[in-house]
This record gives structure tokens, sequence and C-alpha cells, in this order.
């Protein structure tokens, strides 16, 4: 988990989507406009809201087409409503 500057208000929980498979299992390489999405991720900070029941460090499972994409630097973000997290990932 690396640090960023960025501290989300509210219900808002900052998400590093998972990477999407490249590869199928058996071998064919898929381009990056294959257009999935990937609906996992690990939750980097949250918002101050006492609603938002997951922590900084979790893999979670969220809505498909939910929250705003952010870049930093190389890195690309996810802004989600704590309401378009679906799952906790154990």
């Amino acid at each position: 988990m690396s640090k960023i500057n960025i501290q989300p208000l509210g219900e808002n929980v900052l998400i590093e989507p998972a990477k999407s498979d490249t590869k199928t299992a058996s071998g064919i390489v898929l381009p990056d406009s294959n257009g999935e999405k990937p609906q996992e991720g690990l939750v980097i900070a949250i918002g101050g809201d006492k609603k938002i029941k997951v922590k900084a460090g979790q893999k979670v499972i969220y809505s498909k087409y939910s929250g705003n994409e952010i870049k930093v630097g190389e890195k690309e973000y996810l802004l989600v409503k704590n309401e378009d997290i679906l799952a906790i990932v154990k």
C-alpha cells in the first residue's frame, strides 16, 4: 500500500482497482479494450463518516460502473460512495 495525499470526504472511499487479467487460463492474450472493468480493489483511504464499514488495506468488491476515476502520477484510483461497496473479500 503506497502513501497518497488524497483524503476522501464524507461517505467516499478511495480504492485502487485490481488489475484485470490480460491472459485467459488457456493462454489467449486479451487486449486492453476488452471492455471489462475490474470490480475488485484495495481500499486506500476512507472518509470520516461513521457509516463506512471498511478500513484501509481491505480488499472489496464494488458496483461495476460506480465511482469517479482519478489518476495520480502513473496510478489510477477510483473514488466511490460507501453504498457502492458490495462486499469485503476475506
